[in-house]
């Protein structure tokens, strides 16, 4: 007589089993109980994922999908896993950090951090390195736990902008590198418009566009999208016509950063300051604009305590006309900006001691200032009254302008 033999049921076959009666289940529910259900089904994945991060961890070390005619794992996942290839590749690389952050990976596993998260949390461990990380995993762990990732990311840059200001220094530099706009030829009555800014100039434009766009009117119909593309239009046709932005009443666009005492005086380890809209920007960009910007600064010996708001003094109206007169040209060689589109670098920068006086200033258009301050030029002036645009080490020679 065969004697049959029972199967037993992995967890696996359990959840595959529920999920097939999920539907159906669902269906029979009350439209107004479906959000409390979303929010505990969107748990499940999210511990789902954290259980799989393991799992592709020690099938990766196994190199067992290499017996799959795969050339690495993340060509394994994307092929398997109905993932893209960046996809693949961010799951690979978290299940490699969560092995040498347990604290992390067993908050994922219980379902207290989202994907996303720990996808931020990761990718801060890899630029800081891992023992820098765990100093501060509990900190930031907490963080997660209590805000959304889009919030979230801002605090795991400040943290990463005050362990390592060479590295956002130098992120602050590929992101600008990479700006672009194209504007198309008319096409049935359109342009098309493409760019990308850095995270600063986005900043800037959506300020000014958001002081040219009124709240809407109760007639008014145009979609936000419309209301954006007119705002920018009539940005750009102010210069045009010569009138300025804020003469309609509406505010004037101006730039709120908040930073501590410590912060403007380059001290090492001190907190990231924040740009409003944007979040933390690197020491180099706040002493750029400590040099003559219509910035508004809250300023404490701490990130937000005890802060005085008060407005950036700028350059006298008669010491920048005498730097215009002086500089002329520009001290760039080859710059041919208009005076108007210039501003006052400060050669000691202010944030150190330097004075708003004409011999420690210098006109720069807004790409050369940049270039001093997070590119890391230098302007001095030789015994023949002449400047120096010298350039960081191994960029191109320093070249020469009449005063």
């Amino acid at each position: 007589m065969a004697v049959l033999e029972k199967k037993f049921e992995t967890p696996l076959d359990l959840i595959r089993r529920g999920i097939e009666g999920l539907p159906g289940w669902l269906a029979r529910q009350r439209d107004e109980a479906l959000g409390p259900l979303a929010i505990e089904l969107r748990e499940f994945v999210d511990r789902s994922e954290g259980i799989s991060a393991d799992l592709v961890r020690r099938f990766e070390k196994s190199g067992a999908w290499a017996h799959y005619g795969a050339l690495d794992m993340v060509g394994w996942l994307k092929s398997n896993g109905k993932l893209s290839g960046s996809a693949a590749m961010e799951r690979v690389a978290i299940g490699r950090q969560l092995e040498e952050l347990p604290q992390t990976a067993q908050a994922f596993q219980r379902g207290d951090l989202g994907y996303q998260h720990v996808a931020i949390l990761s990718r801060t461990a890899e630029k800081v390195g891992t023992a820098a990380f765990k100093k501060e995993e509990a900190s930031l762990l907490q963080a997660a736990q209590t805000m959304d990732p889009g919030k979230f990311v801002g605090v795991a840059k400040a943290y990463e902008f005050r362990v390592d200001q060479a590295a956002a220094l130098a992120e602050a530099r590929r992101a600008y590198s990479r700006r672009y706009l194209h504007l198309s030829e008319p096409k049935d009555g359109l342009v098309h418009l493409e760019g990308r800014l850095d995270a600063e100039g986005g900043a800037v434009v959506k300020t000014a566009l958001d002081a040219l766009m009124s709240p809407p009117e109760h007639d008014d119909e145009r979609t936000p999208g419309q209301r954006r593309a007119d705002a920018l239009v009539d940005l750009a046709r102010r210069p045009l016509t010569g009138s300025k932005l804020g003469t309609t009443g509406r505010m004037r666009p101006h730039l709120v950063i908040t930073a501590s005492v410590e912060t403007l005086a380059g001290v090492p380890g001190a907190p990231a300051a924040d740009l409003q809209g944007l979040g933390p920007i690197s020491n180099e960009t706040v002493q750029r604009h400590a040099c003559d910007a219509t910035v508004s600064w809250l300023l404490g010996t701490t990130e937000v305590d005890q802060e005085t708001s008060h407005e950036h003094r700028k350059i006298p109206p008669s010491i920048r006309r005498a730097l215009v007169a002086r500089d002329q040209d520009r001290v760039f060689n080859g710059c041919h900006r208009p005076a108007n589109w210039c501003e006052g670098h400060h050669i000691k920068w202010w944030t150190r001691g330097g004075q708003t006086k004409l011999e420690n200033l210098a006109l720069v258009c807004g790409r050369h200032h940049w270039m001093v301050h997070e590119g890391g030029w230098q302007l001095k002036r030789d015994s023949k009254a002449r400047w120096l645009a010298i350039p960081p080490p191994g960029g191109v020679r320093p070249h020469a302008r009449s005063a």
